[in-house]
């Protein structure tokens, strides 16, 4: 198969070249008479004991290799448990056990779980475990309740299948489904026949809807730059309200400073994720995971029922922590104003009539670095969005350096004020952790198309007019962090993230011709603008803890330089602030990023001979020891 699929599950342990498992090879009968492949591995000395199972779709053999799971590896007389590995139906071992149609995984899991519960070597208690589909196949095969099972312990997966979760506010996930097709899932004739919320998404997503049918305890984990993470925060809280009252209060979830995994060093459990590193995070799951499992399976007291139902890492204090509830208590929604000179700060402007601008050109998107990614080309995680930055088709606004450290849990919001001088267009957002080193290092994202504002049926959906302003809601997926004193929170506003997310064209068409997850078919140029004034003001509500205002704009909130006129025509007046000496450097830059004219001293008032500058959007950037400051100007 792919060399996809063998990183998948290579980095699911780590790899021992000089040992191989030498599992019991058989096959389980499903209900239909057709079987499944299975691998048996039974520590030496065991008779029979309690088993952990794993079901997956990428080929079981390779835990024979890779190790088995939860830090055992190639240590098999060493664990306290019988681990059983199966091929999916229609796949590798599992293959001649395929049909037409989309198999029953709950029937197939009800059936494996019975089967190994009346084996000789099983003491009948089956829990089990796994990563993404490894885990999403988990809460399938409990949702049929088979008698034996006794806990489940899904690691970044939750089991619903939504509109939301592949066209986030509108906008197809490329990368995301591209890679699923890659590994054989085969979504995209589907998607494609379903680019709006309709009738068959109801459907799917009702189907997928199943808490109320779970009645064993749930052990979730999940990383906050996962893709995944707000899905499974989701139904870790609905497992909490509606799975059987017997163990409500039972479910527990592990969120750590991770991602998704699947290729790369960086995976659930690893310290190093992106350009960052938590040390003290390194196989937190595995030994939460044994302890869940201990308990339930072992009737060990451990004190795991000790553990709060939210256990979770602040990034940033770089510490674990416990709560009852999430957000925890105490949060409160903090509002930022986006200003005209790329200041994000609590105080609302003051002017009556502010924007700013940037242009974007499908041919040319703004790239994807790290983050909630999938596709085995691209990075996963924390990594610095300079490259983004210093690109003209974006605009950031960015706090003063914090005086003091700025506690972040939950789902940041934003509220923008938008219009543009195309039909459609998308909205992108990053948020960042502005380090004192000037590294702009990306906390998590999202995207808003904007025929999708009101609504994702077809019928909810609108095209802009021109010039017309618009509200644009943003929600970002649920995350943990300080930002620590000395350092700066930044939003990066864009109207791409490719190829995350899909670009749009801007012509108001149809957004995937020819049923393509990535066509550029008479793409246009757009001229988009945030309004940022009292009239239409746009900002972004941030879920703070103790969170004193004051203390965080130590710094003057208005930028340290100023230019007009603007627009401009031959002559660009420079007025530099005494706050801002000494200037280091100034650029001016292109649409593309390239440094068009560069100057290291300035007067306080400078006049800049920009006759020989083509017409359109710029970017002047000054540095200081306060750091580096942005406007745009444009060249008549």
């Amino acid at each position: 198969m792919k060399k996809t699929l063998f990183l998948f599950v290579i980095s699911l342990a780590c790899f021992n070249a000089e040992a191989i498992l030498t599992p019991l090879v058989d096959s389980i009968p499903m209900a239909d008479g057709r079987k499944l492949a299975a691998d048996i591995y039974i520590p030496s000395g065991m008779s029979n004991g309690p088993v952990i199972l794993i079901q997956t779709p990428y080929n079981r053999q390779i835990s024979r290799i890779a190790g088995l799971p939860m830090g055992i590896g190639q240590n098999l007389n060493a664990a306290n448990y019988i681990f059983v590995i199966t091929d999916w139906r229609g796949f590798y071992g599992s293959a001649k056990a395929a049909y037409i149609g989309s198999p029953d995984k709950t029937a197939d899991g009800y059936a494996t779980v019975e089967w190994i519960a009346a084996q000789t070597w099983s003491n009948g208690k089956v829990g089990t475990w796994g990563p993404s589909a490894l885990g999403k196949v988990q809460f399938q095969t409990a949702k049929r309740n088979p008698p034996h099972l006794v806990c489940i312990c899904p690691s970044v997966a939750a089991p619903q299948f939504e509109f939301n979760e592949y066209y986030p506010n509108g906008a197809l996930r490329t990368e995301y489904v591209e890679q699923l097709d890659q590994l054989g899932f085969g979504l995209t004739t589907f998607l494609m026949g379903h680019p709006y919320k309709d009738n068959a998404w109801n459907f799917v997503e009702d189907a997928n809807d199943y808490a109320d049918s779970i009645k064993v305890p749930c052990f979730m984990i999940g990383g906050w730059y996962d893709h995944n993470t707000q899905l499974m925060m989701d139904h870790f809280e609905l497992l909490r309200l509606k799975s059987f009252f017997t163990v409500r209060s039972k479910h527990k979830l592990l969120m750590g400073p991770w991602v998704h995994g699947g290729h790369g060093a960086a995976r659930v459990g690893t310290s190093l994720q992106g350009e960052l590193n938590y040390p003290n995070a390194l196989d937190k799951n595995d030994s939460m995971s044994l302890q869940f499992f201990d308990f339930y399976m072992r009737g060990i007291s451990n004190n795991w029922e000790s553990n709060f139902p939210y256990i979770y890492y602040q990034m940033g204090q770089n510490e674990w922590k416990q709560s009852t509830s999430w957000p925890p208590a105490g949060i409160v929604p903090v509002r930022f104003y986006l200003t005209g000179n790329g200041i994000l700060r609590n105080t609302p402007p003051g002017s009556a009539k502010d924007t700013i601008s940037y242009l974007y050109d499908p041919a040319n998107p703004s790239p994807t670095i790290g983050g909630p990614t999938l596709r085995n080309d691209l990075s996963q995680g924390p990594f610095d969005q300079k490259n983004v930055e210093s690109r003209n088709d974006q605009v950031s606004f960015t706090t003063a350096v914090l005086g003091q450290d700025v506690v972040l849990k939950g789902n940041v919001t934003l509220h923008l004020k938008v219009s543009s001088d195309r039909l459609d267009t998308d909205f992108d957002v990053r948020m960042t952790d502005v380090y004192p080193d000037g590294r702009s290092m990306l906390v998590n994202d999202a995207v808003m198309r904007m025929r999708f504002r009101d609504g994702f049926t077809q019928a909810e959906t609108a095209m802009m007019v021109p010039g017309k302003v618009y509200d644009c809601k943003i929600t970002l997926p649920a995350t943990c962090i300080t930002f620590l004193s000395g350092h700066k929170i930044r939003l990066v506003i864009s109207s791409s993230n490719y190829p995350r997310f899909n670009r749009n064209m801007n012509n108001g068409g149809d957004m995937y011709p020819g049923n393509s997850t990535d066509s550029l078919n008479n793409p246009l140029t757009v001229f988009n603008t945030i309004h940022l004034d009292t009239l239409n003001t746009s900002y972004a509500d941030l879920p703070l803890m103790d969170y004193a205002a004051s203390a965080s704009e130590l710094i003057s909130a208005h930028s340290p330089f100023s230019v007009y006129p603007n627009p401009a025509g031959t002559t660009l007046n420079l007025n530099i602030h005494s706050s801002a000496n000494p200037v280091k450097e100034l650029l001016i830059l292109n649409q593309t990023g390239q440094v068009i004219m560069r100057m290291n001293a300035l007067e306080a008032d400078s006049k800049l001979d920009i006759s020989a500058l083509n017409s359109g959007l710029y970017l002047i950037r000054i540095s200081t020891d306060e750091g580096v400051f942005s406007q745009r100007f444009i060249k008549l």
